[in-house]
Formats: structure tokens, sequence, C-alpha cells
């Protein structure tokens, strides 16, 4: 199983490109799920609690998928975007996470660049350019952190 995440700041394209490999490699789509979980609730206001909840969701769904037979798995954001998204609003990451993003780690990551114009819809909240950009430096030296390769990709 060969699981390649797909990371970056809201709006820069995740989405598109991890159902058009998924697609065109014949692997598994695994979309975001905290974009289900704050449409449903109507607002990306969440607290500390409902944070928890998507991370332990996105576990589940990172362990399903390994006990799985598919050979390649898209992740539309991972555990990665979970943890800056714990650091950036809340100041605090638990100790679960940590272990859980040493425990699956993705064989690889495609970090998109915010070079994409922001549009704005209910699962979005960080669309000034200083905090996309700032964002994608945080992703960037968590993925430099754990040591796993990743490709920058831009939309130029």
């Amino acid at each position: 199983m060969v699981r390649i995440g797909i990371i970056g700041p809201e709006s820069t394209g995740k989405s598109s490109l991890a159902r058009y490999l998924a697609n065109r490699y014949k692997g598994t789509y695994v979309p975001e799920y905290a974009r289900t979980y704050v449409e449903r609730k109507g607002t990306t206001d969440v607290t500390f609690d409902e944070l928890c909840e998507i991370a332990h969701r996105q576990i589940e769904e990172i362990e399903q998928i390994a006990n799985s037979q598919q050979p390649i798995a898209f992740f539309d954001t991972e555990l990665i975007v979970t943890k800056v998204w714990f650091d950036y609003s809340f100041g605090r990451v638990p100790q679960w996470l940590e272990e859980a993003i040493k425990r699956y780690p993705m064989d690889v990551y495609l970090l998109t660049y915010p070079d994409l114009p922001w549009i704005p819809d209910k699962a979005r909240s960080n669309g000034s350019d200083a905090i996309r950009k700032e964002l994608f430096d945080r992703y960037e030296a968590e993925i430099q952190a754990l040591n796993i390769p990743y490709y920058i990709i831009k939309h130029e």
C-alpha cells in the first residue's frame, strides 16, 4: 500500500488533485473528513473536543485503508493538517495525535502552494494570503521534520 497525502492551505486544489490522481491511477480516494464535519455543523468554528473527534475519524480512515488490499490511496488532507489546525487554533496538540502521525506515516506528500485565487465556501475560513502562506510553511516544516519525501505543487 502506497499512501499519498495531499495537503496544503485552503482553496489550493487539494480535493480536485486527490480525486484526479485516484481516478487516474485507479487508487482509493479518501475525502477530507473535516470538510464534511464543518459543512454538517454549518460553521468552521469548532471546539477542541470537536477537532479531537475529527482527528479520531481521520485515524480510523487511515487504519481502514492500511488494512485494505488497495495498492495506492490518495488522502485529501490528513493528520498533519489537523495537527497544524490544533496548534493554530488552540496553541496545543494532543500527544495521541503526534503519536498517530508517526504510527501512520504517508509515503509521500504533495504539498499544494497557495497560488490559486481564494474561493470562499462554508468550509473555509483562512482566506488571507498571509495566513495561507503561513499555513503552507507550517505544513512544509512538519513534513520536513518527519523526513518524508514531498513535492510542492504549483498552479502557475
